[in-house]
């Protein structure tokens, strides 16, 4: 069976092409600039590559090139897209609209455009590219969605609601959703696997870092709770965003700047964590290592800022579940960042976590790195999201 995983943005359109008899990425690439200009880079599994200037006024064109590079050419792996049994979207929010993966209709992708005022960079474009595919796909050929917060709606009422008057949910719909399901599903699951815990029995706490940052508690295979909230702005400080701070301090800035909230969630969300922290040196942790180890104070500052506050979620979500059986590192930052991982573990001696410094000598290892005596096992378990999608698709046509 062959699975073709979906990402779509506002400019682009990442793929994958799977061999669930095996799991092995057959093909993968990326049709990004769209509506600007084009630009397609493709490569398959057995490493022929290709890159090249396109025109891709919107998703459709870019939709068309997929099937381009995937069916003739330097990078055909396929002799038709009939050979293809599923497209497996990935839909940033599904709002409590769409609670697990579903089928793709008409109607459902006309809802997820609904929900785009929760996430305007992310929705219509979702829509956009469902459209896209649809026109381009052979009938009859299976395309499900499988959405981000999915994974979150678990969450019960005390964890996703805010303290604002009630109306702000039951009319705006303002209440935590959470981000990255896929991948704390994905690593979730693969941690309860990896470890030999019992999947009806078990407290995993997955920390997605990377870029873009969440922390989720995973009770039973089943998420409790997780930072990020209405939008991926809450929680830990990320590459650039703030993550929590105090609401006023908006209004403050704004007023001593003279910005609107246009200017005000600009300054949140790209001019800020420890990209700001650092004093602009960079958003990319490798650059602030380097800076911090050759003695730059705010870039040490950012770095002790980031593992502090990953280490109060972290404490937090062990009290709010009673107990931990695993603590998890994952994506870009929590596979490859030795520190990181180092001096967010150095909080919990007093749980009895024990860290082996020899084992924690790993990037994008799939390793426990806790010692045989902790009292809490940690792990660095690779995140795949589009493995995930995949498997959430394989699941639903079943």
């Amino acid at each position: 069976m062959k699975i073709l995983v979906v990402n779509a943005g506002s400019s682009s359109l990442k793929y994958q092409l799977l061999d669930m008899k095996d799991e092995s990425v057959i093909a993968k690439g990326n049709c990004d600039r769209i509506g600007i200009d084009g630009h397609v880079s493709a490569k398959t599994g057995d490493g022929r590559h290709i890159e090249e200037d396109c025109n891709f006024p919107t998703h459709t064109e870019a939709f068309e090139k997929l099937v381009e590079v995937l069916t003739s050419g330097e990078t055909k792996v396929i002799d038709s897209m009939s050979e293809i049994s599923a497209v497996g979207h990935r839909i940033v929010q599904g709002a409590e609209v769409f609670k697990e993966t579903c089928l793709v209709t008409d109607e459902v992708i006309d809802q997820i455009d609904a929900l785009a005022e929760l996430a305007p960079v992310h929705n219509h474009p979702h829509a956009l590219a469902l459209r896209a595919c649809k026109a381009v796909i052979p009938a009859g050929t299976p395309q499900v969605v499988v959405f981000d917060t999915a994974f979150h709606s678990t969450m019960p009422r005390k964890a996703y609601l805010y303290g604002l008057p009630y109306e702000c949910y039951t009319d705006l719909h303002v209440r935590k959703y959470g981000f990255h399901g896929t991948s704390h599903s994905f690593v979730s699951k693969r941690a309860v696997d990896f470890l030999g815990l019992d999947k009806d029995n078990s407290k995993v706490i997955v920390c997605h870092l990377g870029n873009g940052s969440s922390i989720s508690a995973v009770v039973n295979g089943e998420c409790v709770d997780t930072t990020m909230g209405l939008t991926p702005l809450e929680g830990v400080v990320m590459g650039t965003r703030s993550g929590n701070i105090d609401p006023a301090i908006m209004e403050f800035i704004a007023k001593k700047e003279n910005l609107d909230i246009e200017g005000i969630m600009n300054v949140l969300n790209k001019k800020s964590g420890v990209f700001g922290l650092s004093g602009g040196i960079s958003s990319d942790f490798r650059d602030l290592n380097d800076a911090a180890q050759s003695g730059n104070e705010d870039a040490a500052n950012a770095i002790d800022v980031l593992c502090y506050g990953i280490a109060k979620f972290v404490g937090g979500y062990v009290a709010a579940m009673n107990g931990v059986d695993a603590i998890v590192f994952t994506a870009g930052l929590g596979e490859n960042n030795i520190v990181v991982r180092e001096q967010v573990l150095n909080h919990f001696g007093y749980m009895g976590i024990t860290l082996d410094k020899e084992a924690n000598q790993i990037r994008g290892e799939e390793k426990i790195i806790s010692t045989p005596d902790s009292k809490v096992t940690v792990a660095v378990i690779p995140t795949n999201e589009e493995l995930a999608i995949a498997h959430e698709t394989v699941a639903l046509l079943k």
